[in-house]
């Protein structure tokens, strides 16, 4: 072996080296020159008051009796519908949602109201909570129980086969429900 060669890569030492001085340059400008990014986001709270006084958002976990409905309370239950309902019911709840097609039995039309498993928002709560075994309907138990009591009452607001339940037992069953 000769002493006189070279053992190491004098070229991809000094590529290493400029490489390292560019990222630690790099890093130095972004976290003490550059001035950051503005992303023009005007982050608002929702429940902010609107300029003319009136809350911006209806705040249903403040609703003291969620059994009992109310127009705020059938708009909230349309918005926590269409985010946990209208895959497989449809956006309008007639069954037609996107998922609905591949579905063994399909969903049912919330508007023709053709219960399986008990007319009444009773039956329907516990359908929303215990799901229905064997089949499409899955629990929806993770959701709050305010929210569960806003779909029943949308879905109440577009069934043609309402509920007959007796207000006072709907009222009790509340109490005692999850």
């Amino acid at each position: 072996m000769s002493d006189a060669s070279d053992v190491h890569n004098r070229g991809g030492f000094t590529a290493f080296i400029f490489a390292m001085v560019f990222v630690f340059s790099f890093f130095f400008y972004l976290v003490v020159i550059h001035p950051g990014v503005d992303l023009g986001e005007n982050v608002v709270d929702p429940r902010a008051p609107t300029k003319d006084g009136a809350a911006a958002v209806f705040n249903m976990s403040a609703v003291k009796e969620p059994w009992t409905s109310t127009p705020e309370i059938i708009t909230y239950g349309a918005k926590v519908f269409k985010n946990n309902c209208s895959v497989c019911h449809g956006n309008e709840g007639k069954g037609d949602g996107p998922s609905s097609a591949s579905m063994n039995p399909k969903p049912r039309n919330m508007v023709e109201g053709k219960w399986t498993q008990g007319e009444g928002i009773i039956a329907h709560y516990n359908v929303l909570v215990n799901g229905i075994k064997g089949g499409s309907m899955a629990s929806f138990q993770h959701l709050k129980t305010y929210d569960r009591w806003a779909i029943l009452h949308f879905i109440e607001s577009i069934t043609q086969n309402k509920s007959k339940d007796d207000p006072a037992k709907v009222a009790e069953f509340a109490k005692t429900a999850n």
